[in-house]
């Protein structure tokens, strides 16, 4: 289904993207030619298709999850102006 110049527009102002009318004829062949390829793609037959969760095969390396450094809380929240039970207190921004 094509997109005409006029649905170009409103989709323009929904995605609050300014496009002038010189743009306009480029951005809807643009548009056009995305929603042509996406239609290309749904017409293969991918039931044969494994899902992937990445394109590459790969494994990331993990570490051991390990304390590395002491606890330093209170001597962090001393140079707060207010902390109070192991958080910062800060004002209230939302009413």
């Amino acid at each position: 289904m094509p997109l005409d110049p006029e649905t170009v527009r409103r989709i323009a102002l929904l995605a609050r993207v300014e496009v002038t009318d010189q743009e306009l004829a480029a951005t809807c062949a643009q548009l056009n030619g995305i929603l042509a390829m996406i239609e290309q793609m749904q017409a293969l037959d991918t039931a044969q298709v494994a899902p992937m969760a990445h394109a590459q095969d790969m494994v990331l390396r993990l570490r051991g999850d390990e304390v590395t450094e002491p606890n330093q809380r209170e001597l962090l929240q001393a140079a707060a102006p207010q902390a109070q039970d192991g958080l910062y207190l800060v004002p209230r921004v939302i009413e």
